[in-house]
């Protein structure tokens, strides 16, 4: 009937997204209180880390409604492809496939941390996903 989706609330899709909105804004802030030696490789990860998740949660939410979900969905896989390609000219001595499905994995895991983590939406209350 008419109206009836509306009454359904956020669609799953709309609800991962906001799960991602919070986990990127939890993950971006612990990045930037965990901040290593300036010069380091650790700290150059984590600035590079980090402007990646703020270009991809940026052009996500600048995206319409309708193109938002292709958009989000899209974008693990430029990073997967963006790490094959840059993986693929390391020395083979390095295992660099080892390491990108390492790193993968990491992040999948920080995904679940963080949804573990209770969190505030602005709304005062503090709650679990």
């Amino acid at each position: 009937m008419c109206g009836e989706e509306d009454d359904l609330g956020p669609s799953l899709e709309e609800r991962l997204f906001e799960a991602f909105l919070v986990h990127a804004r939890l993950l971006t802030e612990e990045i930037a209180r965990n901040r290593s030696e300036s010069g380091s490789v650790s700290a150059y990860a984590d600035r590079l880390m980090g402007d990646a998740l703020n270009r991809a949660r940026r052009d996500a939410e600048a995206a319409g409604l309708d193109e938002r979900a292709a958009i989000f969905a899209v974008q693990p896989l430029v990073f997967a492809r963006l790490a094959g390609f840059l993986a693929s000219h390391l020395s083979l001595h390095e295992d660099p496939l080892r390491k990108v499905m390492e790193a993968m994995m990491h992040g999948y895991g920080e995904a679940e941390r963080l949804g573990a983590m209770g969190h505030d939406h602005g709304d005062g209350e503090e709650h679990h996903h």
